[in-house]
């Protein structure tokens, strides 16, 4: 998303994100739901109000190794889109179960967690698919 060594907040992450508010109550009636960034809470607070995301749970790892331990920051403190998923044992202990990055291969970039986003689902249905697009953080036509 974005903190550290990113200083502005990632544009297909806060898609993403975006994406996740929508729907963020209905997951709620089966998982626990977080989002988690290096960018410290009062700045990635700032960053939800301003896209509107009242449903999702905004969390600081900042001070800690979190986004290291999972290879989503790299030593300059750059950070990469990543998807952790934990979950808990019969005896009440949290476990990792997964972890996925967006690229699959150094041939194949930002695919590996498109499931994710429904705007490539509708792109890919268009006679001219994702091309070249990318996500911004602001449109001409987009008012959060």
């Amino acid at each position: 998303m974005y903190g550290k060594g990113q200083r502005k907040a990632c544009p297909m992450c806060t898609m993403w994100i975006d994406g996740f508010n929508g729907v963020a109550d209905h997951l709620a009636e089966n998982v626990d739901f977080a989002v988690i960034a290096a960018a410290d809470l009062p700045a990635l607070r700032e960053h939800g109000r301003w896209r509107g995301w009242h449903h999702l749970r905004l969390l600081s790892c900042g001070s800690n190794t979190f986004k290291s331990d999972f290879a989503s920051e790299d030593k300059e403190g750059k950070q990469h889109s990543t998807i952790t998923v934990f979950t808990r044992d019969v005896d009440g202990n949290v476990r990792h179960f997964y972890t996925a990055h967006p690229n699959m291969s150094d041939e194949i970039d930002q695919r590996g967690i498109d499931l994710l986003c429904p705007v490539w689902h509708i792109l890919d249905l268009t006679p001219e698919g994702r091309d070249d697009w990318y996500a911004e953080l602001e449109y001409k036509s987009f008012t959060a």
